[in-house]
């Protein structure tokens, strides 16, 4: 009769649990706490720059014995709003292009407002213009591989200066998605990944650590 090997007992000490449920804890509560955090001092910031238009004894704090926050997150939410309808309108599209032609010819502040403008309209533009997928590509040598977005086809002038037949993809930076190189590769040195473009940018985030499950789906005969 062979005796039974005794049961493997967990070797870590007390220190090393403790340091675990701290980085448990951490993971769990930097993200929120840092949203909090940025919310108020949103708040806080468009109450300090808009509060003021608004007449003392209109104010809800003028009757009641404490603050109350997001008087000037209203106030833009409401100028945005305005602005967005005069836009809408004839006077004010013939406004907005003279504006833009205007800030674009102005020294200095003309590059900055360009550069501004062409990040908000790619950021916020639907359809053709935002990522259509997520491909894997060599990068920076070959046998080194990364994760990129497929943009669209790249420009004829690019291609015939190439002399190739090119597609853009965009390469991010870890962890901020927003950071990254614009690369021009031939359709055949890229592979599509079967993940959506939201999991791509989680992936990229999390330095790869994204626990995203993928389930595979088999076909039945």
């Amino acid at each position: 009769m062979t005796d039974t090997p005794p049961p493997t007992q967990d070797k870590r000490t007390l220190f090393e649990v403790l340091r675990n449920y701290f980085v448990t804890g951490l993971i769990v509560a930097a993200p929120i706490s840092v949203t909090i955090y940025l919310v108020i001092w949103v708040v806080q910031t468009l109450d300090g720059w808009f509060a003021f238009l608004i007449p003392q004894h209109f104010r809800p704090e003028y009757y009641l014995p404490f603050d109350i926050p997001g008087t000037g997150v209203v106030i833009m939410l409401v100028a945005l709003t305005l602005v967005g309808w005069l836009t809408a309108n004839f006077i004010g599209r013939a406004l907005l292009r003279f504006s833009d032609r205007a800030l674009r010819r102005t020294p200095v502040a003309g590059t900055v407002y360009t550069a501004l403008k062409e990040i908000l309209d790619t950021a916020l533009k639907q359809g053709d213009s935002s990522f259509s997928q997520v491909a894997l590509i060599e990068y920076p040598r070959p046998g080194v591989h990364a994760v990129a977005f497929v943009t669209k086809q790249a420009d004829p002038r690019i291609n015939e200066a190439a002399d190739a037949d090119l597609i853009g993809v965009f390469l991010p930076t870890t962890p901020n998605p927003t950071s990254g190189f614009l690369l021009f590769l031939p359709r055949d040195e890229l592979t599509i990944l079967d993940m959506s473009v939201e999991e791509g940018i989680r992936f990229v985030i999390s330095a790869g650590l994204s626990e995203d499950k993928v389930e595979d789906k088999t076909e039945e005969d």
